[in-house]
């Protein structure tokens, strides 16, 4: 899957990016909607990791999405 399908399809894959990111809320989901640079604000912010890393999870969550 690419960020182009995601984006497309939030509604269906916002349940597949908050089982993956636990600590993600409902108001986080509703708030990144879609937007990869939001996911990645929200991420750094609830887990305190490196944009690097985040990127790695990211990339690495959407070859298995």
């Amino acid at each position: 899957m690419n960020w182009n399908q995601i984006e497309g399809n939030w509604e269906q894959v916002k349940g597949k990016v908050q089982k993956e990111w636990g600590k993600l809320t409902d108001s986080d989901i509703d708030y990144i909607a879609g937007n990869r640079k939001q996911l990645q604000g929200k991420l750094q912010e609830r887990y305190g990791k490196s944009v690097d890393e985040i990127d790695r999870e990211i990339e690495t969550w959407l070859t298995r999405a």
